[in-house]
């Protein structure tokens, strides 16, 4: 049927057209992990597929192309398989069907209960990940790769073992596989699961046993060396020993030199513990001398304090009367003075009636002279017209500032807004340039090393240059559509990205003789004609390509001329999924490269012919264009930059000429001011005369007046009666003053009484204080002499402990220690000449060779390390031979037996088939890693056996080989099925006749493994028994008349009769 066609692919059952022979097994139950069921959707060829195999030998057939291999890759893939074994494409991604975005494979197993069965479903995509589903107990969950390989590995399903699992792209790899590897996969697939587990194990123990052995011979070795070496060493070793013996016994001599110091310093402690104590003794004493005097001392005191008191108060008394007496004094001498100052003014009053006449004579004429002067004062008339002239010209002026000034308001917002512009516009392209620097950087990461600097290079010589210099290439364009830049980055070869663009030859000459070393290529571009692209035709739009890869591209034109010249970006197009969707009609109409969000096409015709090769890869993510530099913006930007520097240039050059204007206006205006504030003040002081002037007559007038109204008589008459009051007053302040001095002179004398006592206490108290503070000196002078002593006594115990640690730190007290130390001298004197005396006799022992016996001493340290690492790798060595002997005494019997059996059947199976056949194992001792398999044959009676290998047998010869040597497995391996790919292809008819037979009689034998054989064709008049099964294969769009015939009912009828017709 047609790949594009959703409908099960015909599987049919077995023929009734056949001969067949007698089955061996009966029944065709399951077996746990046989495969009940394959369903795959959207997978390599096909859109859908349920295939339902027998329990024993399954012969897929169908015409070259159907896809019977794409049933063995589900298989593979379905269960757990990588897919570089299969030997097709090596990402799960490419099984997916093409123009799918997905698909899935379903692998139904049998489980170990009859009744059960298990479901594995993959599910794939483009973008090569998986998602795995589990059915097990009538439920389905999610589940991980490595959980299906533990449910694979249950029931010893090996798809990377070509015994068992075995496509027709690896059918060439059996053939070339080593005796070793044959052993490896035959071991996993037939025989004791633990079989394979002991192999690995005996390989491991004799690689360790080997280096064992090895490490023996070589500790052996080197222990033999330092024995001998030492030997050499023993004389001058005695010497060395008998200086070492003296150096020892001054290092004995010097543990005890601390503790006889130690010993010093504890006898310090002791006497200055007594002295501690006789300072406390005295203190104590001193302390309650002192106390006892301390009371009678409080008594006197309190005793002064009463009676300073009293004193207190009798002063507060006498200061009070006092201040009275005073005041009463003063009060009389007050009084009696305004009795004298009336009696003053009585004359003065007489005096003063003759003065008054004289006073009204001349206030008289002052007033006459003063309005005689106002008189003859002239009328001032202040100049109105000349004011209202300067207050005009001041308005026009401050109008013409108001004017100037919201001028200046304006170019001030006018400049501000383009400052705003230009700040907004440097910091875009202070952006572009960070952008620049992440593209240099990202450049620089990808393996150009030197392009950042060989940009700066260029950016810092671009005045020395004939012509304009571009790059690096990936600078200087911009990409608006970020899907549009993984096009661009992956289509355009790397180093073009690093490249520079010189114009000229001399530049370019110029660019590689500074740039050398830096890695960058130099392109120099003269020629700037442009090609003749292909246009996008409507037949194209139709179908999804919307562009050319140059369209989408911004880029100086020398710089689009290098891309299109070393990459042909003009003949690249651009499509939507629509357009991948429909790509097999892309070449048809001119199109030789297409890229779309999917997929990369490329079309490439022969030389030698008509013949067109496709390929198909997938769109890899940018990784250069992450941050794109807009450059046609950034010229822009600059642009406007230098446009908006101008305008604010003229701006300032009108602010300022407005400025100076105003500057003008106001020193005008100002000049008017002054002008009519002095004529203002001119108005004031003419105005200010006439009002003084005018004062001055109505004071002149009052004073006259008031001349007039004085009345001498009444005020004597006045001034008598007030010294009568005066002189009661007087009176009464005396009679008081009177008791006050009384009063005052009885405090004073109680005062003086209480001050003599006081005296006379204060005496008594002095002396008890002198007492006192001469027992608390005492006092505290013991207490310093105790502090002093104690703070002896702690440096004495801190000395001591120190004495101690110092000594404990070369050596701490045992009695072995205390034995030693009771023959040596008890004086530090005596015991520090004795370690002078015995440094010397020490220093007296020559010895040529001072480091002898450090070497001989570790040597011997060698030596014994050495023996005990003998002693141990010598256990370890018969440990691992014990083992080795264990794993081997069951893994070696077992494999012989196998291989008797494997040998058995494969020379019987070819003996019938062929001349003679055997398969042996090849043994290397305990070299457990050489052991292998050898598969020997022969095809003529003449010959002699040859192990099979790719190079002494024919592609016949060696299928023949492969699968009589699988069929040897059938009856003996543990996988619960076996998948073998057109392994007949190459056999002639009577070989592969045989083969048939001779798999269908293995595949007939009871618990024998589930068996899938791949072919294009059968042979006609082939026996089969119950056991098999056969699937047909019809898919394709070429055999969709003979596809319908399978669909349903008898199929062979069918078939049988289409034949007949024709």
């Amino acid at each position: 049927m047609s790949s594009d066609r959703k409908r099960p692919i015909p599987l049919d059952s077995r023929s009734s057209k056949r001969a067949r022979t007698s089955a061996i097994r009966a029944g065709d139950e399951f077996l746990p992990g046989n495969i009940t069921e394959i369903e795959v959707h959207n997978f390599m060829t096909y859109t859908y597929l349920k295939s339902k195999p027998g329990a024993r030998l399954n012969l897929v057939i169908g015409p070259n192309g159907t896809g019977k291999s794409s049933l063995v890759c589900a298989i593979g893939i379905g269960l757990a398989g990588e897919p570089s074994l299969l030997g097709r494409a090596t990402s799960i991604g490419d099984y997916v069907k093409r123009g799918e975005v997905s698909g899935s494979i379903k692998i139904t197993l049998q489980d170990q209960n009859p009744d059960k069965k298990i479901s594995i479903t993959r599910k794939i995509n483009k973008q090569n990940k998986s998602e795995w589903l589990l059915e097990e107990n009538k439920s389905i969950h999610s589940v991980t790769k490595k959980e299906i390989q533990e449910v694979v590995a249950r029931f010893n399903i090996q798809v990377n073992n070509l015994t068992q699992f075995l496509p027709q792209d690896r059918v060439c790899e059996f053939a070339k596989m080593t005796p070793i590897q044959l052993l490896e996969e035959t071991e996993k697939a037939v025989g004791d699961p633990e079989l394979s587990t002991q192999h690995l194990t005996l390989i491991k123990k004799n690689a360790d046993l080997k280096k064992i052995e090895t490490s023996l011979k070589q500790r052996e070795s080197v222990l033999a060396n330092l024995k001998a070496n030492n030997a050499d060493l023993e004389k001058d070793v005695r010497r060395l020993q008998e200086r070492k013996s003296l150096l020892e016994k001054a290092e004995n001599l010097k543990k005890k030199l601390p503790w006889l110091k130690y010993e010093q310093k504890k006898a310090l402690l002791l006497e200055a513990k007594d002295k501690e104590r006789n300072a406390k003794r005295l203190l104590n004493e001193a302390a309650e001398t002192t106390n006892r005097l301390k009371k009678p001392a409080e008594e006197w005191r309190k005793k002064r304090s009463d009676i300073e008191s009293t004193i207190r108060k009798l002063q507060q008394q006498h200061d009070r009367l006092e201040s009275h007496r005073r005041q009463m004094i003063e009060n009389e001498s007050k009084m009696g003075e305004q009795v004298r100052a009336k009696n003053r003014e009585i004359v003065e009053v007489n005096k003063r009636e003759s003065i008054r006449k004289e006073k009204i004579v001349a206030a008289t004429r002052d007033l006459a002279t003063a309005e005689a002067e106002l008189a003859d004062l002239p009328d001032y008339e202040p100049p109105k017209q000349e004011l209202q002239e300067i207050g005009n010209r001041i308005r026009e002026f401050e109008l013409g500032m108001i004017e100037r000034k919201n001028q200046r308001g304006e170019k001030q917002q006018l400049y501000s807004q383009k400052q705003q512009q230009r700040d907004q516009i440097t910091r875009r392209i202070a952006e572009i340039d960070n952008v620049k620097n992440r593209l240099l950087q990202a450049l620089k990461d990808s393996g150009a090393r030197g392009v950042v600097d060989a940009h700066n290079w260029v950016q810092s010589h671009r005045n020395e240059f004939q012509n304009d210099v571009y790059g690096p290439v990936l600078l200087e364009i911009n990409i608006a559509n970020m899907e549009h830049a993984k096009y661009v980055e992956n289509h355009v070869p790397r180093y073009i990205w690093k490249a520079f663009i010189s114009q000229d030859d001399r530049d370019r000459d110029y660019l590689q003789k500074n740039l050398e070393g830096m890695e960058v290529p130099i392109i120099n571009a003269k020629d700037l004609s442009q090609r003749n692209a292909p246009a996008v035709t409507p037949q194209m739009q139709e179908m999804g390509i919307t562009a050319r890869l140059d369209e989408v591209v911004s880029a100086p034109p020398v710089i689009k001329h290098v891309l299109n010249g070393q990459a042909a970006l003009d003949y690249s197009f651009i499509g939507t999924s629509q357009a991948n969707a429909r790509a097999d009609e892309a070449n048809a109409l001119g199109v030789n490269d297409l890229w779309t969000p999917e997929n990369h096409y490329r079309w490439n015709r022969s030389l030698y012919g008509s013949q067109v090769s496709a390929s198909v890869t997938a769109v890899r993510a940018s990784r250069l264009f992450s941050q794109n530099i807009d450059t046609r913006k950034k010229n822009d930007l600059e642009s406007q930059l230098e446009v908006v520097e101008k305008e604010l240039e003229q701006l300032g050059q009108e602010g300022r000429k407005i400025d100076s204007d105003i500057r003008t206006l106001e020193d005008e205006a100002a000049a008017l001011h002054k002008q009519r504030e002095e004529i203002f003040n001119k108005m004031k002081l003419e105005k200010k005369k006439r009002a003084d002037m005018t004062s001055r007559i109505d004071q002149r007038r009052r004073k006259l007046e008031s001349i007039h109204a004085e009345d001498c008589k009444s005020a004597e008459e006045k001034l008598r009666a007030e010294i009568t009051k005066l002189n009661q007053e007087r009176k009464k302040n005396v009679l008081k003053l009177k008791d006050v001095v009384k009063e005052y002179a009885k405090n004073q004398i109680q005062l003086i009484f209480e001050q003599l006592a006081s005296a006379e206490i204060d005496l008594k108290v002095r002396e008890q204080e002198r007492e006192l503070k001469s027992h608390e000196q005492l006092a505290l002078q013991y207490q310093r002499e105790y502090d002093d002593s104690k703070m002896e006594t702690g440096r004495c115990r801190q000395q001591l402990e120190n004495a101690k640690r110092a000594a404990e730190q070369v050596a701490a007290i045992t009695n072995e220690l205390q034995n030693m130390f009771r023959e040596m001298p008890d004086t530090v004197e005596d015991l520090e000449y004795l370690i002078s005396d015995t440094l010397a006799e020490a220093n007296a022992v020559l010895c040529n060779n001072p480091g002898v016996l450090e070497e001989y001493e570790r040597r011997c340290k060698q030596i014994e390390n050495l023996e005990d690492d003998l002693g141990t790798e010598r256990a370890q060595l018969q440990d691992c031979l014990s083992e080795i002997d264990s794993v081997k005494a069951k893994w070696l019997p077992t494999l012989r037996t196998l291989v008797t059996k494997i040998n058995d059947t494969f020379g019987h199976n070819f003996r019938e088939m062929a001349v003679a056949g055997e398969v042996s194992l090849d043994e290397h001792g305990t070299d457990f890693d050489k052991y292998g398999i050898l598969i020997k044959v022969k095809f003529r009676e003449t010959g002699e056996l040859q192990v099979l290998s790719a190079h002494h047998q024919s592609g016949g010869e060696r299928s023949v080989s492969t699968i009589l040597y699988l069929v040897s497995l059938q009856d003996l391996t543990h996988c619960p099925f076996r998948v073998v790919d057109e392994i007949n292809q190459g056999m002639d008819p009577q070989n592969e006749r045989k083969m048939f037979q001779q798999l269908v009689r293995a595949a007939s034998q009871m618990n024998t493994p589930q068996c899938f054989l791949l072919t294009p064709k059968l042979l006609p008049n082939l026996e089969y028994t119950d056991a098999c099964t056969i699937l047909n294969i019809m898919n394709g769009p070429y055999i969709d008349e003979a596809a319908r015939k399978w669909e349903d009912g008898p199929s062979w009828g069918k078939i049988t009769e289409s034949v007949a017709s024709h």
